[in-house]
This record gives structure tokens, C-alpha cells and sequence, in this order.
């Protein structure tokens, strides 16, 4: 294992961004969800307590959804009792009411719902409207924040820059459902590039109009894919805008089972080296976050898509 030379990335500041970010850690269920073969739970087990030993605080873990739809995340009833007693947040995908009970049976205080911007990908992953889609959540929103103060809910809101069969995403469209779900009272949202199609001009237009909606940037997250190379780029005009949490997959694992054409999420250890040389705090260790995307890239037969973890790992591509 390669370490970074001593002082590199240099940080050299640049105004106008935060000091610190979080790192909305995916690759344990966005990443693995994605994989043609079912890792064991125990492998799932070890690569979250791994990451949690990285300096992550939040580390999503699994889905609760009928294994017939993610059949590489059906081990959830085993797989949350073995990591729950981590000191770091550990939130879980919950579809609907049957999904939020399950959580809630093992003790999760924080739940995700996903919603769509466009009708087609609705229709594709969750077999309804948008609309409908945001009618089934309302009462799952509604029922997890009555279970008390500490819990929080995340509404991930898919192809908020361009989807496959639609082509490219209004902006008024996209902030539509992002109020409807601020409204029903979810606690932060996820602005996903589900097909890795936005660039960075986009990303300003779309956050400038959600803020000038009423939509606190304190409340918004933002999910982009490396399909085109852009992930970075988009991050950044992001942080420029005053986000301050990131979604990142270690390694660059993932992409999305409903659309053919997204391809791996952004990688944790690629986000990390930039904000290191941005002088941004993570609290991450990547020394570590890199060993621990090398042991799980052993354990799925083939190299980390991830340039930081391939420059410090002499991994091949």
C-alpha cells in the first residue's frame, strides 16, 4: 500500500467554501445493492465496521425492501443487528409502512424514503406516479418522526438532472417534489444525478432555485454519479453554493439496478483527496478508507474504479 507523499495533496484554501463536510457514506447499500452476485452478510458485517473505523460518521447500511426488487440487500434482518451497536449514524432505505416497521423493529432512528423527479423512473422503480409515490410516503415520513425527536428521515429524490427515457429534467419540476417532501416533513434531502448526466452549471441553476423556493441549503445533500467524468466537477459547484454533506461511495461502488445507464457513484477516497486539498475538514483517514476499499474490492474479484484508492494501492486496472 502506497502512502501519499508527505504534505500531498497540499491545501490551498479557496474562498467561499466550508470548513467542513460530511461524507454520506453509500457503498454499503447504494454500492452493494448494484452487484450481480449477493455478498455474504458477514462480508457486508465487516465492510461497515471497517468504515466506521475510517472516521465516516454516517455509513448507510442497507434497504428494507421486498428481496424480490434488491435481492442483494434481502439479508437486512440479519445484517442490521450485527452493526448496530457502532458509535456512527447507520440509515436504511424504507420503501413504505411494512418497510419502516421492519427498521423500526431493529431499533433504526434513521430511515430514508426515495422518491423520482420525472414519472418514468416512478413508474420503473417504485410502480406508480410521482404523485402516488409521494402519497405512500406521507404516512411513512409522518409515522417515523412521531417515534421521537431523535429519529430523522432523508428523501432521496432520483433523476433530479436528466433521466433515460425522458431526456432532460425541468428545474421547476425538480424543486416541485423537493418542497413536497421538505413539506412532508422530511429533515434533509438528496439530490441525486441517478445517470451522472449534470454538469456543473446545472447543479448551480438547480440549488439557486430550490434555495430561492424556500428550501434551506442546510437541508440539502447531493448524490452525483461518475458516468461522465463529472462527479467532482459538480461536487464542487455544489460546495460553492453552501452544501456542506456529500454522498460518496467507498471504492466507487454502485449504480442503479432501475436505470441501465448509471454507472459507479462518486468515490469516497476521490472526494476526500480533493477536500484535502481544499483544506476542507472530514474527520476521514484515508490511509485507512483506502485498505478498506482494497479488502472489499478482494472480496468482489476486480480492482476499485476509484483513481485515488488505484494511485495509493498499486492496484491495476
Amino acid at each position: 500500500m502506497n502512502a501519499p507523499e508527505p504534505g500531498l495533496p497540499m491545501a490551498v484554501p479557496a474562498e467561499g467554501l466550508p470548513a467542513r463536510i460530511r461524507i454520506h457514506e453509500v457503498g454499503a447499500r447504494d454500492g452493494l445493492q448494484n452487484e450481480k452476485a449477493t455478498v455474504p452478510t458477514a462480508v457486508k458485517a465487516e465492510f461497515i465496521r471497517r468504515l466506521a473505523g475510517t472516521g465516516l460518521t454516517t455509513i448507510e447500511a442497507t434497504s428494507f425492501v421486498h428481496p424480490k426488487w434488491v435481492p442483494q440487500l434481502a439479508d437486512a434482518e440479519d445484517l442490521y443487528p450485527r452493526i448496530s451497536g457502532l458509535p456512527v449514524e447507520l440509515p436504511v432505505l424504507v420503501p413504505n409502512e411494512r418497510g419502516l416497521d421492519r427498521a423500526l423493529a431493529l431499533g433504526a432512528r434513521r430511515v430514508a424514503v426515495f422518491a423520482s423527479a420525472t414519472e418514468s423512473f416512478a413508474k420503473a422503480n417504485l410502480n406508480r406516479t410521482v404523485d402516488e409515490a409521494l402519497a405512500m410516503f406521507e404516512p411513512v415520513v409522518t409515522r417515523a418522526k412521531a417515534q421521537g425527536d431523535d429519529v430523522r428521515v432523508r428523501g432521496y429524490l432520483s433523476m433530479c438532472f436528466g433521466d433515460p427515457w425522458e431526456g432532460p429534467v425541468a428545474v421547476p419540476q425538480v424543486v416541485r417534489v423537493c418542497r413536497a417532501l421538505l413539506d412532508m416533513g422530511c429533515d434533509e434531502l438528496s439530490l441525486g444525478d441517478t445517470i451522472g448526466v449534470a454538469t456543473p452549471g446545472h447543479v448551480t441553476a438547480l440549488l439557486t432555485a430550490l434555495t430561492g423556493a424556500g428550501v434551506p441549503v442546510s437541508a440539502l445533500g447531493v448524490h452525483f454519479h461518475d458516468t461522465y467524468g463529472q462527479a467532482l466537477a459538480n461536487t464542487l459547484a455544489a460546495l460553492q453554493r453552501g452544501v456542506t454533506t456529500v454522498d460518496a461511495s467507498a471504492g466507487g461502488l454502485g449504480g442503479c439496478p432501475f436505470a441501465k445507464s448509471a454507472t459507479g457513484n462518486l468515490a469516497t477516497e476521490d472526494l476526500v483527496w480533493m477536500l484535502r486539498g481544499l483544506g476542507i475538514d472530514t474527520g476521514v483517514d484515508l490511509g485507512r478508507l483506502v485498505a478498506t476499499s482494497v479488502w472489499m474490492a478482494a472480496h468482489l474479484g476486480r480492482p476499485s474504479p476509484s483513481r485515488t484508492v488505484r494511485a495509493l494501492s498499486h492496484q491495476e486496472s
